[in-house]
């Protein structure tokens, strides 16, 4: 019987992990710009394994704390990278986790 090897051992499909994306570009807007505010930026197949849709809120976490941001569909954003606009504590190349709020789950609660 042969068996079969995942090709990418760092990727994980499940409701606990995520797969990481690099960030692969970071823009800092200014008061008075007008597209300001958080935002995230990815590839459809990236949002797809990720159940997500363009327009939907979404956690992004960094090394050192987490985000709301929108999430806006982008072809042009490399598979495996994000493109994201004014989230706190992250830098270009470092690698963020985007995933989809759990809405349903009360606060203190377990999913078990």
């Amino acid at each position: 019987m042969k068996r079969r090897r995942s090709q990418s051992p760092d990727i994980r499909i499940g409701s606990r992990s995520q797969p990481e994306l690099m960030v692969a570009e970071y823009i800092a807007t200014r008061r008075g710009d007008p597209d300001r505010g958080p935002m995230v930026r990815l590839n459809s197949a990236e949002a797809r394994l990720r159940l997500i849709q363009d327009g939907e809120l979404v956690w992004v976490r960094g090394p050192r704390r987490k985000e709301l941001a929108v999430l806006v569909i982008d072809e042009t954003v490399p598979v495996r990278n994000v493109a994201l606009r004014d989230i706190a504590g992250v830098t270009i190349a470092e690698h963020v986790v985007v995933m989809k709020p759990d809405l349903d789950t009360p606060p203190g609660k377990q999913v078990g």
